[in-house]
């Protein structure tokens, strides 16, 4: 550590590469086109340029292990050897074969085909169950246990890349999943905690091996200290760092939190015997008070001031006003500078972007600019604010400019807000009454069957897109592209027997990106990539100011799809909150106030869609469950706003046109009141990877509404038989009347290939006639 600065430190760091270069590989290697040897080299580049770059940047904590192929907790699931039976695993090195097997699942034998994006028919083994990591759009990979559970220390890989960041002349201090939290993620035992005794002596011997390799610090991320905690979680905590720090005395342990503030948990948190202690002082900043007056005089405080979750500038002299008299207190050896958590959730540099407004390009910051505004802090705090003060003065300007433009405030949509009325949330009449209209219009059979909106992204419709962008392909040539696209899929629907259809949604890049870039008050970058999963990367808009609808945005598209079919196109959007919470939000007005401004621009495009004859109208929530805030006594605050955003884009419609949503992998049963509140016609949701287990909410709180539970596993290649659909559907009606259930895949197929997409639909639809023989008997 450099004594010309305080410590500098990053928790964690973007995987993918400037240029997405880690998509590009794993996409290759799933394919064939490449070896495993290539895709190894390919992640060693980007290690080694990670570090590289953290160590130019100023950076003096560089993490290892932070880098994964897939996911992080997947890593440690292979690392404790916590691999089901399933996979094929007899113990030893765990292979990429049966990792990525866990991750996305196979069509064949583990050994054959565990990586394979091919149609082949076979019953294979599904992915295990992804879900999103806390409030985040990452996603991770459930993990899974077994009464009985064994664990073994089956993976060297966090030894191997501090071991390899040391040969590159870089000190690191790998970072590790806590034994607390990955416990608390599982599934498949009642207590998962109860595993903890039978998992610490791995962790144990992991700890061992890095304090052989030369190891000084050990980050461990231990982000269930944010959420609410029993006695019983909290002792499991204390039981845990007593057996890690007696197991590798020699190391210094910093736990790190995130998220959220500690709460009640900071007692625990704070005499747990480790070294460290990171806050998230971004998400809860008031906690400093308290943990400063409650820790030990000899615990290093790692302070996370610069926002790891968003995009905006910080505000350096403010930041450095309320860090100073801390550090002056505390000391400068028992003090770290950090973002609130990894940067993995934000793009990697914000030098590549070329086309952003200059403004707005002057408010924002990627990961590269934020290490650099640690590395001011640092140098700020330990030499005085004139050994920085050029870039003191530049953020300074930055952040008055912000708050007094013209781009950002927008009195129109001031007005328009200032005019919302409760009855605009409402429908006109009871679900009950709407559900007679509708079926007396559309007259579908029982257990119809759609798609929930998107088909296959292909190679041809990336190029086309691309050429377009470029100049290559006139306006005129990429809509006869796009229909010609549009035109096949409708077609292609109708022959299969498909209910109701979906237009395929070729013309657009991502769901919110698409709306981002058409919307006033947003922008979008060009090279803004952040992970979602595996190798699925999102360009989030960038949310800077007020918001409206300039002009239609679907009403185009879905006009002429519907044209070419007499049976019903649903007109596709996505709804205020997922948009809200899947793009980087202005962090200067409340986030219920940016939302409804989206709702009431979302609402004009349903009125537009109506109007111009649209029957069916489905408004994506993908993201609802994900906005949840971590502490249950902040719930009811944030579902209040996000269903009245909901209902106020959905409620002006009549009787007759029927409202659906869709929402991603999500526990229901702890908001059931609230997605019964949204008061949607049709909800569909995933459910294949739980096997219908999350219907179970629906049924206690016995939902009146239709619902569409996913039958097959979209993030997976594997085509699905006719009897697995068949069986899955058999327990969906189990839980629900006949008259309820909507047939549809788990989610969108954007990510998938028609040689995979078509299969599955005909047995989806098979599986659906298979269902009303069966009921009409």
């Amino acid at each position: 550590m450099s004594s010309l600065s305080l410590p500098v430190a990053a928790l964690g760091t973007p995987r993918i590469g400037p240029r997405r270069e880690l998509k590009t590989a794993l996409e290759s290697f799933w394919s064939g086109k490449s070896d495993q040897a290539a895709l190894l080299e390919t992640a060693a580049a980007l290690r080694a340029a990670n570090w590289a770059r953290q160590h130019a940047l100023g950076v003096t904590v560089i993490p290892s292990n932070d880098f994964s192929f897939y996911d992080q907790v997947l890593d440690t699931s292979v690392m404790v050897g916590a691999i089901p039976a399933a996979y094929g695993w007899a113990g030893g090195p765990v292979p990429l074969t049966t990792y990525f097997a866990m991750a996305r699942g196979s069509q064949a034998d583990v050994g054959d085909a565990a990586c394979s994006h091919g149609p082949a028919h076979g019953h294979g083994v599904p992915a295990q169950e992804m879900t999103k990591w806390f409030d985040t759009n990452y996603h991770y990979m459930v993990p899974e246990f077994a009464e009985g559970q064994r664990f073994a220390l089956s993976s060297l890989k966090p030894v191997e890349e501090a071991r390899e960041a040391k040969a590159l002349g870089y000190q690191t201090r790998p970072v590790l999943l806590g034994p607390v939290t990955f416990l608390k993620l599982g599934k498949g035992v009642t207590d998962p905690l109860s595993l903890l005794d039978g998992l610490l002596p791995v962790y144990a011997e992991m700890l061992q091996r890095l304090a052989a390799e030369g190891a000084e610090w050990v980050q461990i991320d231990e982000p269930c200290l944010v959420l609410d905690l029993d006695d019983a979680a909290r002792a499991a905590l204390r039981r845990a760092y007593a057996a890690l720090a007696q197991a590798a005395p020699s190391l210094n342990l910093m736990v790190a939190t995130y998220f959220g503030g500690l709460g009640e948990n900071l007692s625990t948190a704070v005499s747990l015997p480790v070294a460290g202690l990171h806050l998230d002082l971004v998400r809860a900043p008031s906690q400093l008070a308290a943990a400063i007056d409650k820790a030990p005089r000899d615990l290093v405080l790692s302070l996370g001031v610069i926002d790891g979750r968003n995009i905006w500038r910080a505000d350096l002299p403010a930041l450095l006003g309320w860090l100073e008299p801390i550090v002056a207190a505390r000391g400068a050896d028992r003090v770290q500078i950090a973002p609130s958590c990894s940067l993995l959730h934000v793009p990697i540099d914000l030098d590549l972007e070329d086309e952003l407004d200059a403004d707005v390009c002057s408010w924002l910051a990627f990961a590269v600019q934020k290490m650099a505004e640690l590395s001011t802090i640092g140098r700020a705090l330990a030499q005085g604010h004139g050994a920085v003060a050029d870039a003191l003065a530049s953020s300074a300007a930055a952040s008055a400019a912000r708050r007094t433009s013209p781009k950002v405030h927008d009195s129109a949509v001031a007005g328009r807000m200032a005019a919302v009325t409760a009855a605009m949330a409402r429908r006109g009449n009871a679900f009950t009454t709407r559900a007679e209209t509708q079926r007396r219009r559309f007259g579908l059979p029982l257990f119809p069957t759609t798609t929930i909106g998107s088909f296959p992204q292909t190679a041809e419709v990336r190029k086309a897109r691309s050429a377009h962008a470029k100049g290559a392909l006139t306006d005129g040539q990429y809509e006869s592209f796009l229909k010609e696209e549009t035109a096949r899929t409708i077609r292609w629907q109708e022959e299969i027997g498909l209910d109701v259809l979906v237009h395929g949604e070729f013309e657009r890049n991502d769901m919110v990106q698409y709306f981002g870039e058409q919307l006033a008050g947003f922008t979008f970058t060009r090279h803004g990539w952040v992970q979602s999963y595996g190798s699925r990367c999102v360009r989030p808009p960038v949310l800077y100011g007020d918001v409206s609808r300039p002009r239609s945005m679907t009403v185009g598209w879905w006009s002429y799809a519907q044209s070419l079919t007499g049976k019903p196109v649903k007109g596709m959007l996505t709804g205020p909150v997922t948009i809200l919470n899947w793009s980087f939000v202005r962090d200067d007005v409340p986030r219920s106030e940016a939302c409804r401004q989206i709702a009431l621009a979302i609402r004009d495009e349903v009125l537009d869609l109506e109007e111009a004859g649209a029957a069916m109208i489905q408004i994506d929530e993908a993201a609802l469950r994900e906005g949840l805030p971590l502490r249950r006594s902040d719930w009811k605050a944030y579902l209040d706003w996000a269903v009245e955003s909901f209902r106020l884009c959905a409620s002006g419609v009549r009787d007759e046109t029927q409202i659906h949503t869709h929402m991603c992998y999500s526990e229901f049963n702890q908001i059931i009141d609230a997605i019964a509140a949204m008061d949607a016609d049709v909800i569909s949701i995933e459910t294949s990877r739980s096997k219908m287990e999350l219907l179970d909410a629906f049924t206690t709180y016995r939902y009146p509404n239709e619902i569409g539970p996913g039958v097959y596993d979209i993030h997976s290649p594997r085509v699905p038989e006719v009897e697995e659909i068949t069986a899955l559907l058999r327990l969906a009606r189990q839980r629900l009347s006949d008259r309820q259930i909507w047939i549809n895949p788990d989610c969108g197929l954007k990510t998938r290939g028609w040689a995979e997409v078509r299969p599955a639909l005909v047995n989806m639809v098979a599986a659906a006639r298979d269902l009303r023989r069966v009921a009409a008997e």
